[in-house]
């Protein structure tokens, strides 16, 4: 399946419909001859319903309200439009014109649309919307009264907030932008919806400040969108996945979040957000290194304290990534820089083990994600209990058994809690460590040394819509460091980042008060 096949014809109000039609793309004159038409697309489908109306005062008024059970707001429907085609008085009828009429005059819902399209009028049904046909007029009134049940707005499960606000994303496309535009009450907030999916046609949404965000950014991620051509999106991450640069590597390039203040934060930095219908997780372009290790938090706190939070997160990163590797180069081929008695204490931890090193590091690295995947499947209630006792009761019973030499016990949870500290990069982590595993068995610290060396050349050469992913980090000017590595003042920080918000640098004045 081609993925990035071009689709042309797309329109911006309603979703596309690949499928051919019977009976032509407009309505007829004739309501049997409409009412068939639309039947054989929904043949089979017990959820559509038909409900046949007749005007009281004037019989030759007959006409049609098409729904899907369910997913309507009845009293809409009943009070607003039903009732009003049927009790409505017509003084004088005209086949032609009644339809739009009663459009003007008769119904009192507040949001209508008159169309002909027989493929605009039938994926309004199915996204849950009502349809009007009257019998004599070729042309229909979409009236929008849909109404999906869904969670209410609350905190965001995957990113807890210590300082700041507590409301997370829904999987309401509507309420989501709700929640950005309650933040950002300006007019330069744009938001443009695209349908995605030749089966599901997921309503999705860019977002962006169209006086701070770059015009290249934004068409790039038109253009990546316009040229995805999928059967189905059921979240946000199918679309991660497939129109992000450097697919094959480990670490993201499109970034995610589920906490508005977040994404308001990537707006107002120049940044281009991507709101998914059903996902509560919004995507941000372009996705840089420095914002692996950077929570709403740090700038909510002092920036003393942010910035020293932020340092221990990459410390944290930079052990879980290295520690195992670096343990068994020194255990086998550098034992000269180990210290006398902690060489000695290492040697009569591992006597009567059966096992090398390297293979006591896989296996409890393994065994260690397997209780954390574990524990992250189950029920929260008994999820936590599991991976604690099943972390204590295993590593007490292998070191017990001779299995495992107890200083790799020690390396594994140091390891396993520095990934902890940092859910965003863990992923990376767990595939890289691996790799300098082999590297440390076969060439000691020298293969850990040329897998930096690696790694660092791979970071600097992907790109995020454009946008170095490493972002001057090896730069040693205060300008380009300071929000990087530590969190400067907000004081420090009067301008934007220079290669995302190119078009508008200045969101602070110059005479910025500094404190009294």
């Amino acid at each position: 399946m081609n993925l990035w096949k071009k689709r042309k014809g797309q329109e911006e109000d309603c979703p596309p419909n690949e499928q051919k039609r019977p009976g032509g793309t407009e309505l007829a004159f004739s309501l049997e001859e409409n009412l068939a038409t639309l039947r054989s697309i929904f043949e089979s489908d017990d959820m559509i319903q038909f409900r046949i109306l007749e005007n009281k005062s004037q019989k030759a008024i007959q006409g049609c309200v098409i729904y899907v059970e369910g997913m309507t707001d009845h009293q809409i429907l009943d009070e607003y439009v039903i009732e009003q085609v049927i009790s409505s008085d017509v003084p004088r009828y005209t086949r032609t014109d009644y339809l739009e009429e009663l459009q003007k005059k008769a119904l009192l819902a507040s949001n209508l649309c008159l169309t002909q399209d027989l493929q605009k009028i039938t994926d309004a049904v199915l996204v849950g919307n009502a349809v009007l046909l009257l019998d004599g007029s070729p042309k229909a009134i979409i009236i929008y009264c849909k109404n999906l049940e869904s969670r209410a707005v609350e905190e965001a499960s995957s990113e807890q907030a210590v300082r700041g606000p507590r409301d997370g994303f829904t999987e309401q496309l509507l309420v989501n932008l709700s929640l950005i535009r309650r933040r950002v009450t300006s007019a330069d907030l744009k938001c443009q919806y695209k349908y995605i999916g030749r089966v599901t046609k997921t309503k999705v949404c860019i977002c962006y400040l169209k006086n701070i965000a770059s015009d290249q950014i934004v068409k790039e991620l038109e253009h990546r969108l316009n040229e995805l051509d999928i059967d189905g999106i059921v979240d946000s991450g199918y679309i991660q996945e497939i129109i992000k640069d450097s697919p094959f590597s480990p670490f993201d390039t499109i970034g995610h979040s589920e906490r508005p203040d977040s994404i308001v934060g990537k707006l107002l930095e120049g940044r281009v957000a991507l709101v998914v219908d059903g996902s509560p997780f919004v995507l941000t372009v372009p996705f840089i290194f420095p914002e692996l290790f950077q929570t709403p938090e740090d700038y909510y706190n002092n920036f003393i304290f942010a910035s020293f939070n932020r340092m221990l997160r990459i410390f944290g990163a930079v052990l879980a990534l290295f520690v195992p590797a670096i343990y068994v180069s020194l255990t086998n081929f550098h034992q000269e820089l180990l210290p006398t008695p902690l060489l000695l204490s290492i040697a009569a931890g591992r006597y009567d083990v059966p096992f090398p090193t390297v293979i006591e590091a896989f296996l409890m690295l393994i065994v260690f994600e397997i209780l954390r995947e574990a524990g992250a499947r189950m029920p929260t209630a008994i999820g936590q209990t599991v991976s604690i006792v099943g972390a204590l009761v295993l590593g007490e019973a292998a070191v017990d058994a001779k299995f495992i030499a107890p200083s790799m016990i020690i390396i594994v949870a140091l390891t396993g809690i520095s990934a902890l500290m940092n859910t965003k990069v863990q992923g990376a982590i767990l595939v890289l460590r691996f790799v300098f595993l082999i590297l440390a068995a076969f060439m000691g610290i020298y293969g850990v040394i040329f897998g930096a060396l690696c790694l660092i050349t791979h970071l600097m050469s992907i790109r995020s819509f454009g946008i170095p992913y490493m972002l001057k980090e090896g730069s040693i000017r205060y300008t380009d460091i300071k929000d990087t590595l530590i969190r400067a003042p907000w004081w420090y920080m009067r301008l934007r980042p220079q290669l995302i918000a190119s078009k508008n640098r200045v969101r602070m004045s110059r005479h910025a008060k500094k404190g009294t």
